[in-house]
């Protein structure tokens, strides 16, 4: 990655602070973040060289172009909790008086910094993301532009998924830096649907950088889906990250759709005892596009339990790695990591890697891996074209059922066909 110099930013950071009526800890936070992030390492993420990616083009932080959305209309939208939002602006927000009454927050990040300063100090960035962790997460601190925070409080189970629809609007050239920060406290429930998606074309080359923090405190369970769309000029870094204490669960279901280059880190940290995570992830690369995906549990309890899957698709001359991190930390007895990776090449020149990496520090676990890089299976297309169907319905049906995983347990139907429709889309470009 090509030097940047940030600290020419610093009044750009501090006019947009104020602006948004930010707390004096968050502008310090942010101006610390800008110092660290000129001088701190990059994440490392194993055989993926990613070094000169324009993933820290910052453009206009202060001016943002809204351009022609394509919103839902009124009358299409469900009434289940709501916020629609491009790079900054909350374009809709809804959240039911009755889940209000209960305690529940579903917000922009604005106005949490605002209303709920208490809550964003003690858990922004102190917890499963430090700010300070690496030049990205810095990067991110301190530039940060837009984002949602949803607060469950204790003992409180909401049926009705929360949904997050961010826009992006490749006209606008700044840096498009999402925070989102879930809270489930003891004995909660909750179900949140994010989708991220670019709008427009562009020449220039853009960045984005998302950090999702999941804070599930003590026997809180989390189900969180995301698809991601954004565009082909648009370099990403998505972060997202649980922090899972006693007897909690946090569930993933990741659809990495985006058109453009990403790395990717997708992290669960195990903390109390009994605690589970479960991470599935897909992903398709197509064209030139260059996609690295780290997929880590660290078991650091004991009893704890953390599972991942990556199903990965490759076409044309795309690239993609996978590396499935599973760490079993001393004294995490009883502990159970296993972790499956597999990429699926429909081109002679596609690229795909599916990295297993076991580190296990304790005595008396559970842990295995599976990884595999290969081809559609021909006896399988040779069933279906033998029913009738043409070769290129075959091969996407097969890849269909190759990246099922992700796709059923997206838990609104509505955005499930919609990720089905995604799919469908890159794999016939």
């Amino acid at each position: 990655m090509k030097s940047v110099e940030l600290n020419k930013y610093l009044d750009d950071i501090t006019l947009f602070s104020a602006s948004q009526e930010e707390p004096q800890w968050l502008l310090e936070m942010r101006l610390s973040a800008l110092e660290k992030a000129e001088t701190l390492p990059l994440p490392k993420i194993e055989r993926v060289k990613y070094h000169r990616w324009p993933l820290m083009n910052v453009g206009n932080l202060n001016e943002e172009l809204i351009g022609d959305l394509v919103l839902p209309a009124f009358d299409e939208l469900e009434d289940n909790p709501l916020i629609i939002q491009g790079r900054t602006t909350t374009m809709y927000e809804q959240l039911s008086s009755e889940l209000i009454e209960q305690g529940v927050i579903f917000t922009d990040i604005f106005t949490a910094f605002q209303e709920h300063g208490d809550l964003m100090k003690e858990y922004f960035m102190t917890k499963a993301v430090k700010y300070d962790e690496d030049r990205l997460t810095s990067f991110h601190a301190a530039m940060l532009n837009g984002g949602v925070f949803l607060y469950v409080p204790k003992n409180v189970v909401v049926k009705d998924a929360f949904e997050a629809l961010f826009y992006h609007n490749a006209q606008d050239n700044s840096a498009f830096i999402k925070h989102v920060l879930i809270v489930a406290d003891e004995n909660s429930e909750l179900t949140y649907v994010e989708r991220m998606q670019s709008s427009g074309t562009t020449d220039e080359k853009l960045s984005a950088n998302v950090v999702v923090e999941v804070i599930a405190k003590p026997g809180a369970k989390v189900k969180y889906a995301a698809i991601d769309r954004l565009g082909e000029s648009v370099s990403s870094y998505i972060n997202r990250r649980g922090y899972v204490m006693r007897d909690a669960s946090v569930d993933w279901a990741l659809g990495v759709m985006n058109d453009g280059d990403v790395i990717a880190d997708f992290d669960s940290d195990l903390i109390g005892e009994g605690s589970h995570a479960e991470t599935k992830v897909v992903a398709i690369s197509s064209g030139r596009q260059r996609q690295g995906i780290d997929t880590r549990v660290t078991n650091k309890a004991p009893h704890s339990i953390g599972h991942i899957l990556q199903h990965g698709v490759i076409r044309d001359r795309g690239t993609l790695t996978f590396n499935g991190i599973g760490h079993i930390l001393k004294g995490a007895k009883g502990a159970d990591a296993q972790q499956e990776s597999r990429v699926l090449m429909l081109s002679d020149q596609a690229r795909g890697d599916a990295n297993p990496i076991l580190l296990i520090d304790e005595f008396e676990v559970t842990a295995g891996h599976a990884a595999s890089a290969g081809r559609l299976d021909p006896e399988e297309l040779y069933y279906l074209m033998s029913r009738g169907l043409p070769q290129k319905e075959a091969e996407r049906l097969v890849t269909r059922g190759f990246l099922g995983s992700v796709i059923t347990a997206i838990p609104v139907k509505h955005i499930q066909k919609e990720f089905v429709d995604v799919i469908d889309r890159k794999l016939a470009d």
